[in-house]
């Protein structure tokens, strides 16, 4: 009974890595100022989730030719510099708002020079030091601010043109054109935090590691469980979406938006416990079919037991 619990407790830390990183995204995205949308005003546009696709794709067959020609190190370092970048942009808002007071008070942006910082610090230390609580520490403060800035930057029907195409796209990638396992290996051996690390036990080094071949070999003793960045950031750009852009009302003294953002994350939660099924067996599996469409049931029920209606928030900009 032991080997069986201790087995499904990385299982069980991903789930609790979703829902922390989703509701962080929920709470910082209310510190971001409007210049962090990628397309001002126009949320509600169709078509804006196409070009987030297109730069997937276009960055996904550009780090498999650099990988094909072995030139993953100079990857690494540009991968080090985003991650750097990203930091800046989810620490920055959040520290001026707490410190606003200060800020006009000394007429001094402390803010500005100590998000600047942490994230110097962080990624300094994720090149030296890339285990595996300093890759999931890194990975969780990205993954809910990038799904704060697309939440606030697509509406609700963007957003599920976006969910319902990555996961299509993640099925073709994992089961059919097989690109993505490749990917993953090669991004693991630059210990980025683009794949969350969950081993079975707290000395697993996962900075001595070279791949993820022993975690996919049946045959072999499973060491740690991995799950995409990505499997973090998109179904919980959805639940942003809500709680910003759905109609404004009360339901029982709570505020609706965002107990839909919370059903939705209830189902993205519902789709990671399938997911860790699967996963525990060894084989590579795409996280964003179950996972989009949980978080999408869960909004859609949620949706209509709030709000009543069938318009599920989209609007049409035609």
């Amino acid at each position: 009974m032991f080997e069986i619990k201790r087995k499904h407790l990385p299982a069980i830390a991903i789930i609790c890595m979703l829902v922390i990183t989703h509701m962080l995204a929920l709470n910082i995205v209310h510190t971001y100022p409007q210049e962090y949308r990628a397309f001002g005003d126009d949320v509600d546009d169709p078509t804006n989730p196409l070009i987030y696709i297109g730069v997937i794709l276009v960055f996904t067959a550009g780090m498999l030719m650099v990988f094909k020609y072995g030139k993953g190190e100079y990857l690494q370092y540009a991968i080090l510099g985003v991650v750097g970048l990203t930091l800046f942009y989810v620490f920055y808002p959040v520290l001026f708002m707490v410190g606003h007071p200060i800020i006009e008070a000394l007429q001094f942006d402390w803010a500005f020079f100590i998000s600047i910082l942490l994230a110097i610090s962080l990624t300094y230390l994720l090149y030296k030091k890339p285990e595996w609580y300093v890759v999931n520490g890194i990975g969780i403060i990205m993954a809910a601010g990038i799904a704060g800035i697309f939440g606030m930057s697509l509406g609700i029907l963007p957003v599920f043109i976006l969910l319902i195409a990555l996961a299509v796209y993640d099925f073709i990638s994992v089961y059919k054109t097989k690109h993505m396992v490749s990917l993953a290996s090669g991004v693991m051996k630059m210990k980025v935090p683009v794949m969350m690390v969950v081993p079975q036990k707290a000395n697993y080094s996962f900075a001595d590691k070279e791949g993820i071949e022993q975690e996919l070999d049946e045959d072999k003793e499973r060491e740690a469980m991995f799950i995409g960045l990505g499997d973090m950031i998109i179904p919980g750009i959805l639940p942003v979406a809500a709680t910003l852009h759905l109609p404004a009302m009360m339901v029982g003294g709570h505020y609706a938006p965002n107990l839909v953002a919370l059903g939705s994350i209830a189902g993205a939660v519902i789709g990671m416990i399938a997911l860790t099924r699967f996963v525990l067996k060894g084989k590579p599996h795409a996280g964003l079919p179950l996972l989009n469409s949980g978080a999408i049931l869960g909004y859609i029920l949620t949706y209509f037991v709030i709000y009543q209606n069938l318009s599920f928030g989209f609007v049409f900009p035609f």
